[in-house]
């Protein structure tokens, strides 16, 4: 492979990815029912005709980037243009069953009663995977009535990471760890949706979104959560 092609290849992997995030962002800031193939060039700073050249349609993004919430090393693959939906068949099975392993690893460490799993390590593990799927939940809680059945998987996943966190919540109060709460069910709303935003919704669908690293938003989360729970 000479230099020249590389260039070339690495080139075209670039214009996938901008594709990829300026897509990424409007299917969350504004839909992806209303948002057009014109919108995402535009965004990008390419002609309609040449992202035609890399993608057949608005599915065929939605999917990759889908892709690439489940396999962060997706995007490195070299690809025949335009990428088709043929990449991506059995993707909805894909993320259902990736939502399914999500919660009942997330509530392993009940099963052994919290051996070795400090309430720091429960808030430093939630912000991780929220972080890392971020864009996944938004997009299915942005477009919930135009993917009704990735939606309807999605609800049952949160409400079985709700209810997990809350059996959290009540052992480390039984074990003098956190400190006695009146609400126990509202105060973990409380922490799920302060770790939520500063996961997920600061980086693409807040007003003003902010680029701030995944790592200083986890500490700003970290600093705060423990002070305000931990029973010292």
């Amino acid at each position: 492979m000479n230099s020249s092609f590389r260039i070339e290849e690495a080139s075209l992997n670039q214009r996938i990815k901008d594709i990829a995030d300026a897509a990424t962002r409007l299917f969350l800031q504004q839909g992806y029912a209303r948002t057009q193939i014109g919108h995402i060039a535009k965004a990008v700073g390419i002609s309609v005709g040449t992202i035609y050249l890399d993608f057949t349609g608005k599915k065929e993004i939605l999917h990759f980037i889908l892709k690439c919430t489940i396999d962060p090393d997706f995007i490195q693959r070299k690809f025949a243009r335009p990428i088709t939906d043929d990449l991506f068949v059995g993707l909805e099975d894909e993320l259902i069953a990736l939502l399914d392993k999500l919660g009942n690893d997330f509530a392993a460490h009940l099963e052994n009663d919290l051996v070795d799993y400090s309430f720091e390590r429960l808030i430093s593990d939630t912000f991780d995977i929220l972080s890392r799927y971020a864009v996944g939940c938004l997009f299915i809680e942005k477009n919930q009535f135009d993917f009704k059945n990735l939606a309807e998987n999605y609800r049952t996943f949160r409400r079985k990471f709700f209810d997990t966190m809350i059996c959290y919540m009540e052992a480390y109060i039984q074990q003098g760890t956190v400190r006695p709460l009146e609400h126990v069910e509202l105060s973990t709303t409380l922490i799920i949706e302060t770790l939520s935003w500063w996961a997920m919704d600061i980086r693409y669908t807040s007003f003003e979104t902010r680029n701030i690293s995944s790592d200083l938003a986890k500490q700003i989360c970290m600093d705060n959560i423990l002070s305000a729970y931990k029973n010292n």
